[in-house]
């Protein structure tokens, strides 16, 4: 039997996280095998959920990816486990198209709320009855109430809630100092920082156990049907595989898993590496794609590892092809400044500084246009993707050519932005950047 659920929160930083995490833990610890999702862009809560599920976590985003390709990969990732937990995002119904309502309708999940109820009592009664009516068509399926402060607070909310009995209460979470997951400016800390370890996996697991009603839960997410598949087409042949270099590391580890399996599919073998640990590019490579993270936390190591930087640095002179996102971004100018102004000199391919703020610069989706011919694709295709970021560059030189709305750059065959795309927003984004690379070296072998 499949079981499908949603978490979701009555607004960000109610608790839902940690009580997926506790949720997919106790789950695992009775044997079953689960498959976590995350309703849209985050990269932090994947690696976590991966941290403690022990398999990959992908993003399911309905702005980014179209209905179909969502679906499909709910579906696809989650049919072989015995059961997909999807944690929301923000509130229930925040985000319009790309709301985590939006998204438990379009696969029909039943949704679990959870409520904080700190500074609630019968009101917390009155905030569910709103849920439940709101739209009709989401399957509001259980409620759990958070950050309990007492056995009396439990027993007031308890009578807000006389007139709901069609909705099943799972439990009643009291506040646990020993379940806090540390964060930081751009949220939680991410799983290469490892902030989870076995100890509060294990208060978590206690914490959910002790207070939810995790059979009831179970029952309450049973699905009985088995959705087909539409499997990508790879019956065409791949052409000889293609060396690709990713940053993993602590500064670099914001990926869609999704972009690192649609390289795969159209002939990339990935190679991971560390621009804070290694001294020089993997060998063979052909492209390297430098992903987002914090780079501005370990900008002392990155710029004191010049053998990593004059590897980049060569590469890029050589004509190797470089896509490189937000943080990636930030580590290919020529440096970045610090809140207290102390400046890291990084590998200078774009000739702008970048300087962090207090305040966030930038936090959305993203809808571009290309406006030439570019690794990911040909003038006039559209991707979709998001941003959020603390920094910002100087005025980038005229001569430095702009491939979408002031925000994606070209300098030699290196393209870099603050955009995070989502290559399942246009299907052929991974066989473009393929193709672009074997073209790329059938010239320059042509020319040796």
């Amino acid at each position: 039997m499949q079981y499908n659920l949603l978490i979701a929160a009555t607004h960000s930083g109610a608790g839902k996280t940690t009580i997926a995490l506790g949720l997919m833990a106790a789950l695992k610890k009775r044997g079953l095998n689960v498959a976590p999702f995350k309703c849209g862009p985050d990269f932090i809560d994947t690696g976590l959920h991966s941290m403690v599920c022990g398999t990959s976590s992908h993003n399911l985003d309905l702005y980014m990816c179209s209905h179909d390709y969502v679906s499909n990969l709910f579906h696809s990732k989650g049919q072989p486990s015995d059961i997909s937990i999807i944690e929301g995002v923000m509130g229930f119904f925040d985000g319009g198209e790309s709301s985590s309502a939006a998204l438990a309708k379009a696969l029909d999940v039943p949704v679990i709320v959870v409520i904080d109820a700190k500074g609630m009592a019968q009101s917390a009664g009155a905030v569910l009855l709103g849920f439940s009516r709101f739209d009709k068509g989401v399957n509001i399926a259980g409620v759990i109430f958070n950050n309990i402060g007492s056995p009396r607070h439990q027993a007031m909310i308890e009578e807000g809630l006389v007139e709901l009995s069609n909705i099943p209460i799972l439990g009643f979470l009291p506040k646990n100092p020993d379940i806090v997951i540390p964060n930081r400016h751009l949220g939680l800390y991410t799983a290469y920082d490892s902030p989870i370890d076995d100890v509060l996996i294990n208060n978590l697991v206690k914490h959910i156990e002790g207070n939810i009603d995790v059979d009831k839960l179970l029952k309450i997410s049973k699905t009985s049907n088995k959705t087909s598949v539409i499997e990508a087409d790879q019956s065409h042949a791949i052409e000889p595989i293609i060396k690709i270099a990713v940053a993993m590391d602590k500064a670099f580890c914001f990926y869609y898993e999704e972009n690192l399996q649609l390289l795969r599919n159209n002939g990339a073998e990935i190679i991971f590496f560390s621009p804070m640990e290694d001294h020089s590019l993997p060998d063979g490579i052909k492209a390297i794609y430098l992903g987002g993270g914090y780079p501005e936390l370990y900008g002392g190591q990155l710029s004191g590892n010049s053998s990593m930087i004059n590897s980049i640095k060569d590469f890029a002179e050589n004509g190797g092809v470089i896509y490189a996102e937000c943080g990636g971004f930030v580590y290919l100018t020529e440096g970045i400044y610090d809140i207290d102004g102390g400046f890291n000199p990084f590998v200078g391919i774009f000739p702008v500084k970048a300087r962090m703020k207090k305040d966030r610069a930038y936090l959305g989706y993203r809808e571009v246009v290309l406006q030439l011919d570019t690794i990911i694709g040909k003038k006039g295709d559209v991707c979709k993707g998001h941003e959020f970021h603390y920094s910002e560059i100087s005025p980038m030189p005229k001569e430095i050519e702009r491939v979408y709305d002031n925000v994606g750059y070209i300098s030699k065959n290196c393209l870099a932005s603050y955009v995070h795309i989502h290559f399942g927003s246009n299907i052929n984004i991974a066989g473009h950047i393929l193709s672009y690379i074997r073209c790329l070296n059938r010239d320059s072998d042509h020319l040796n």
